[in-house]
């Protein structure tokens, strides 16, 4: 996983097993960001809501840095949602990881800002490609 994009590659082909692997990496790494998030955002405010927002920037944005897809940003972001809704519901005796208030609101709906626009970045630029213009 080099970080460039391949002619072909993508969905185009068949799963290799190290792709795979890597998506499914970058699942449980969304999940234990989300889980330390949850946790830092709530204990260290608002220092710690911008270290959670910061943690899963890089994260998105180094899972389409390592695998050149949007694909490589959603896994994460599924991960991280996951654990983060999962982390939000309450249990039955009332106890809960997020308190009510602006900072789990911010988090969330901040982690999924990033999550879209790591996902709608365009492609990273290809070492080595000459532009479009005329050289002289």
């Amino acid at each position: 996983m080099s970080g460039q994009l391949q002619p072909g590659g993508g969905l185009s082909g068949p799963p290799r097993p190290a792709r795979i692997a890597a998506y499914l990496a970058l699942l449980v790494l969304g999940a234990l960001v989300g889980i330390a998030g949850s946790l830092v955002q709530g204990g260290w405010f608002p220092g710690g809501l911008a270290l959670a927002l910061l943690a899963t920037a890089g994260l998105f944005f180094g899972g389409l840095y390592v695998t050149g897809t949007q694909l490589g940003v959603g896994a994460p972001a599924a991960g991280w949602l996951i654990a983060a809704v999962l982390l939000s519901i309450g249990r039955p005796e009332g106890d809960g990881i997020f308190a009510a208030g602006f900072g789990p609101l911010v988090y969330l709906l901040g982690g999924m800002v990033v999550a879209v626009m790591c996902a709608t970045m365009t492609r990273l630029p290809q070492p080595g490609t000459k532009s479009g213009r005329l050289e002289k």
